[in-house]
């Protein structure tokens, strides 16, 4: 029968000595706080990109993501040393190259949920991504109530709100996904975020939407 025993022991200059519950869970502590966690940043690509067609890397083209105009990019890390990233999007995950994609400048967890679910960035006339600026995008407290809502028509502040200060509200239109944060205020408006993007609106034009 074999009777020896594992012991964990601390070896300090002057000394060896079995350690104590306490000094394992000391180490575990200190073990977890030197851990880097890799920091998940949004990007949105600002040209369209066919691995197959356009890498410069003919070998591990297959190993790279593609990607259209405006598309979001989940991205952990920086990018290596030929200037990819690794991403993942629509599923699909892979190598990015950096200078066919933009950082989006938001750090709030729940906006970049947001924007991942969106899956991609509203385009201007020109083909240009609107990116939400990063005081547009304000933190939310824990405790706000975030409801998920749809849009039933189109609403165009300046042509149809009732209020002088139209430009504090959302345009949008029917189908659109609203995010609204709190109640309803006394003028019947929410606080709430549409691609990114927030101000009030009409609580009149809109329709809960579940979340599952």
């Amino acid at each position: 029968m074999d009777t020896r025993l594992e012991l964990d022991v601390l070896i300090y200059p002057d000394e060896v000595r079995i350690a104590t519950p306490e000094d394992l869970r000391q180490w575990e502590l200190e073990t977890a706080s030197q851990v880097s966690i890799p920091c998940v940043r949004l990007f949105v690509a600002l040209y369209p990109y066919n691995p197959a067609a356009m890498s410069p890397n003919y070998e591990t083209a297959a190993e790279e993501l593609p990607f259209v105009p405006g598309q979001i990019i989940k991205v952990c890390g920086d990018k290596d040393h030929d200037g990819f990233y690794h991403g993942e999007s629509g599923g699909l995950s892979g190598y990015v190259p950096s200078n066919m994609v933009a950082e989006i400048p938001v750090d709030d967890e729940y906006v970049k949920h947001l924007l991942m679910q969106q899956g991609f960035l509203p385009m201007d006339h020109r083909g240009m991504c609107l990116m939400p600026a990063s005081n547009e995008v304000p933190s939310i407290p824990d405790n706000v109530v975030v409801q998920r809502m749809v849009a039933l028509f189109d609403y165009d502040p300046w042509e149809s709100s009732p209020n002088m200060d139209s430009e504090m509200e959302l345009g949008f239109q029917a189908g659109d996904i609203i995010y609204v944060f709190g109640n309803m205020d006394e003028d019947g408006f929410y606080h709430g975020d549409h691609h990114g993007r927030r101000g009030l609106v009409p609580s009149n034009f809109l329709q809960s939407l579940p979340w599952d």
